[in-house]
């Protein structure tokens, strides 16, 4: 069966839609300010149709970090909880070479009001501009900000747990290993879902996913090119490296069957689960990349939010 109809008819229509545009997907383009732009604008059309949630208060902050730059951090919180929360630390997506607080509003809103948290999304650095340890430093650096603005926040500085997409997903791991290694700030639980760890592409799934449209194997190589910036990856720039992944917290997984980053993330959670880190992970069949983002209303992707939501649910009130 080819590719193409493996994939979950509900969310291959946008799909389609973005090859038409794009044939080889935004990867296609190869100036990265018009691929930016282009995201930008397909985010933007995205929420004219599932528009941020209007019961979520927004605040920005500009943080002074460790290099003298100033770090944007935005904070959502429900209108109507009041008292301390629970805090879901956010890490964007988009192959640390896209992406923005403002191009998730919508997943960090709906995130916010449906665990009635306070959640803070950091806007980090990117490549090829600012090169890897840029990206975790100001992951590092804004978690360590908000756990020092808990009162001001109003957060359970308990129930801080850390979550992210793709590449944000690999910042929220290699972020789980910095806390570890440096001994805080205390996080309970991390949701890395479909996260970028291997620069290598050596897996048959970074193999079989080469034209799909949407996260393939050229795009994912030019990225991690553009994200070392010449140097060699260690374990915290590519986690699928790190020789320990023991004492890390509890952990949440997910995938699609149809994503480059398919056995990389299956392996991981094995190796997770070896190291005696308590760990859930879903394969979802018929999802591609970020397949729940292009296609929110699909059902299998109210299936992948659901379930994701759960256990946030439930990793805060075991907390």
């Amino acid at each position: 069966m080819t590719l193409e109809k493996r994939i979950d008819p509900q969310s291959n229509r946008p799909l389609k839609a973005l090859k038409k545009t794009y044939p080889r997907g935004l990867n296609g383009i190869l100036d990265i300010k018009e691929r930016r732009e282009a995201l930008l604008e397909k985010v933007q059309k995205m929420k004219a149709i599932f528009p941020p949630s209007s019961n979520v208060l927004y605040e920005d902050y500009l943080v002074r970090v460790r290099e003298g730059e100033k770090l944007k951090i935005r904070s959502y919180r429900p209108k109507d909880k009041e008292g301390l929360l629970p805090c879901l630390y956010y890490i964007h997506g988009g192959g640390m070479i896209m992406g923005s607080v403002e191009n998730d509003d919508y997943n960090a809103s709906m995130l916010s009001e449906e665990l009635g948290a306070v959640i803070v999304s950091v806007d980090y650095r990117l490549a090829p501009e600012d090169v890897y340890p840029a990206q975790l430093n100001d992951c590092y650096d804004g978690l360590v900000w908000l756990e020092s603005q808990k009162e001001m926040l109003k957060i359970n500085a308990s129930k801080i747990a850390l979550y992210g997409q793709s590449a944000g997903g690999g910042l929220v791991i290699a972020t789980s290993m910095k806390v570890r290694d440096n001994g805080g700030p205390s996080i309970c639980f991390q949701m890395p879902v479909y996260p970028m760890i291997d620069d290598r592409h050596e897996t048959p799934s970074s193999h079989e996913i080469t034209d799909i449209g949407i996260w393939d194997r050229d795009g994912s190589i030019e990225a991690w090119k553009w994200y070392l910036g010449g140097k060699e990856a260690d374990h915290y720039a590519a986690p699928s490296r790190a020789t320990s992944l023991k004492d890390l917290p509890p952990t949440f997984i997910d995938v699609g069957e149809l994503d480059l980053f398919r056995d990389e993330n299956i392996i991981f959670a094995q190796r997770l689960l070896q190291a005696g880190v308590t760990t859930e992970f879903h394969l979802y069949p018929g999802a591609y990349h970020a397949s729940e983002n292009m296609a929110p209303g699909a059902a299998l992707s109210k299936v992948i939010w659901s379930n994701r939501i759960n256990a946030l649910r439930k990793a805060f009130k075991d907390s």
